[in-house]
């Protein structure tokens, strides 16, 4: 069902809603006495004002290598510039 909401001095605009959702929102609004757009507002705020939080990210497991052997004797895995010349020189 599409409903139009006057936002009274702000705008008008509309929105598309379940059928379910729209009568458990407006039974609602008629519970607490107010009106559906006002209602809608409030919760629009609610979820706004609480942000969005970043999924939680676990840790990735990278792969190790258990062959043995290391890095070339006198590199320093910490000085990237010592890399890159070391890289170069080999090319």
């Amino acid at each position: 069902m599409s409903i139009t909401i006057d936002m009274s001095r702000h705008m008008r605009t509309t929105v598309r809603l379940d059928d379910a959702l729209l009568d458990q929102a407006q039974r609602e609004a008629r519970r607490r006495g107010q009106t559906l757009t006002a209602l809608m507002a409030e919760g629009l705020r609610l979820v706004l004002a609480k942000g969005t939080a970043p999924p939680k990210r676990h840790p990735a497991a990278l792969p190790v290598c258990k062959a043995g052997g290391g890095t070339v004797p006198g590199v320093d895995l910490d000085d990237s510039a010592a890399l890159l010349d070391i890289m170069e020189e080999r090319r």
